[in-house]
This record gives structure tokens, sequence and C-alpha cells, in this order.
């Protein structure tokens, strides 16, 4: 009997130390949250300054990273079609940021007549020769066609001097003009491949023509007034005829036509410095024979993003045999070959 007491006793007290352990843990729990509380506000409410100074330094670092990467600007490009006629139908290249339509982009030719700006004086015309002139004129030689030494190419020779909107004609850059016929002139070392050129397209039945080729300082700088002038006639401004101007003729003192490397070529069979020239027999027999001669068609179909230039297939560089052929099979502009060549 007495142990059956104690035992009752004893069991009751075993019940009750184990209240008292699960008690423990919630208890336990709920002063450190009460602790962890109290010490972060404690913190906060006596570090206020700190806290300020550190949050401003973290917005003003996050802010200037977010002007530091901006947008990929998405560059258009122009669609190369393999189908000459889909291209003809398609092409249209008008500067960004300026409301123009394709059909009032105007050639050089659209602004020479009835122009009055007195401010410059300039020769309009230009001379025309045949094919046959310009071949008696010159004795043809097969310069182009020997191999040349294949010496390491350097963006300081003189063939490769890169003359463009962002790169104008060096003030030192000299060199020395030779006559084509007539009034027509280049640099005097571009001749024989020149004569080579035209005497292989004859050859082959085809008949170029030379319509402009070295032009100074002053005559660049009538082109370039007279269709900013056309421009802001037709109602823009003087900044966006500055832009829609400067993608059909270069900016004074920035053309390659003034450093005597760079003819505009036409044909006996069509003359218009328009892109339809592209797909005559002229057209065509330059862009697959012109880099045996060291020309390279500069303003290419497709990279007007990178030479900020209208698809001019009329306007062909001489840069030397090496390099043209480079860049021809390469199917890259001067400014993308010279960036690998360094």
């Amino acid at each position: 009997m007495n142990r059956t007491w104690k035992d009752s006793i004893t069991d009751k007290l075993k019940k009750k130390r184990k209240k008292h352990k699960l008690l423990r843990l919630p208890i336990a729990v709920c002063l450190g949250i009460v602790a962890l509380v109290y010490n972060v506000t404690y913190f906060f409410s006596h570090n206020v300054k700190r806290l300020s100074c550190i949050s401003a330094v973290f917005l003003f670092l996050m802010t200037c990273s977010s002007f530091s990467y901006p947008e990929a600007q998405i560059v258009p490009t122009v669609q190369i079609s393999e189908e000459w006629t889909e291209v003809q139908e398609n092409y249209e290249y008008v500067v960004d940021g300026v409301d123009i339509e394709a059909s009032e982009i105007i050639d050089d030719d659209d602004v020479l007549e009835g122009y009055d700006n007195e401010e410059l004086e300039v020769q309009d015309e230009i001379d025309q020769f045949t094919l046959d002139d310009i071949l008696q004129a010159n004795e043809v030689t097969q310069v182009a066609k020997k191999e040349e030494a294949k010496a390491k190419l350097s963006a300081d020779d003189w063939q490769l001097v890169l003359v463009n909107k962002q790169h104008p004609v060096p003030e030192d850059y000299t060199f020395t003009l030779g006559t084509i016929t007539g009034n027509m002139k280049c640099d005097v070392r571009i001749i024989d491949e020149l004569m080579a050129m035209l005497q292989a397209a004859k050859d082959d039945g085809v008949n170029l023509v030379i319509c402009s080729p070295y032009r100074d300082y002053n005559r660049q700088t009538v082109l370039f007034n007279r269709k900013i002038d056309h421009y802001m006639d037709k109602g823009y401004s003087y900044m966006e005829a500055y832009k829609i101007a400067s993608i059909t003729v270069t900016v004074p003192g920035a053309s390659e036509h003034q450093i005597g490397l760079a003819l505009d070529i036409v044909s006996d069979t069509y003359s218009l410095l328009e892109i339809e020239f592209g797909e005559t027999e002229a057209g065509i027999w330059l862009q697959n024979h012109s880099y045996e001669y060291g020309f390279i068609l500069r303003y290419p179909l497709g990279k007007e993003h990178i030479t900020g230039i209208q698809y001019e297939p009329w306007h062909f560089r001489y840069v030397g045999v090496e390099a043209a052929t480079a860049i021809s099979k390469q199917g890259i502009t001067l400014e993308e070959f010279l960036e690998d060549l360094d």
C-alpha cells in the first residue's frame, strides 16, 4: 500500500518535470526573438546617421551603374537579297533621326544646275572623255598584274589612308597629281593600275567611263553646301539638311576624292550615279574584278552603318592589290580591314 502511494507521487513529479521541459523550448525561443528585436532596434536607433550615409552611397552607386551600361543600340542594317530586283525595290537608306523619303535623296548632278550661291566659284562642267581617249593618253602597262612583294601592310601606308567623317584628310597629307586626260586628275601613283583595269574591262567588252576623279576642297564644299541649301528649301532645318546631305556627299575635308585615290566610274551605256548601276554589266564587272587592280567598292550595300554613306556602286577607291583582294574576298569595308590590321 505504501509502495503504491509512493509510486503515485513519483509518477506525478515525473509528469510535472516533463511539462516544464516542454515549456522551456518555446520560452527560450521567445526570449531569443525579443532579445534580437531589442538589439536591432537599439543598433538602428543609435546609428541613424551612419546608416543614412551608407544608404546614400549605395543609391548613388546604383544610379551611376544604370547610366554606365545603357541599353545596347540596335543599328539598322540593310538586308542583302540574292535577287537584285528585290534589292532595287526595297533599298532605302536614310540617316537616322530625319524624316525624309528615299525619293527626296538627290545625287551630285541634281544640284549642279540652277545654283546661284556666289560665295564660292567652281567649274561646274568637267570634260567627259571616252574610254579610247583615256587609253590613248596613257601607256597601258601590266603593273597591276605583277606579283607584289609580300611586305607587311600598315595603316600608315599611303594607299590605306583612312578618310571619312571621323577621319578628315590629314593636314600634312601630300601627294602628286597625275593627269588621266584633259582636266581629269588623280594621284599619279595609281594611274598605271587604273589604265590596266580600264583596258582589261574593254577586253571583256565593257567600256568604263570615269566621271569624277580628284576633287579639290573648294569643289567638295560647293557640292555639300548646295545640297544643304536644297534641303533647307524643302523645309528642313539646317541640322536636318546637314545630316541628309552628308549621306550622299562627303563632308568637305573628309572626302577620298580630295586625296586623289577615289573615282566615280560608270559606263558608256549607263552614266547615271544611281544604285541601278550595280546591276549593269559594267557594275558587275567592277565588283568582280576591280580588286585585281587594287580598287575596292568603297561604300557597299549593307555597310552603311559602318561607312556612314549610302550604297554607291560607282564609287571605287584605290588601296593596293593586296589589301583590295583581302577586303573583296572577306566582304568587308576599309574601316573593318584597318581595324583588323591594328
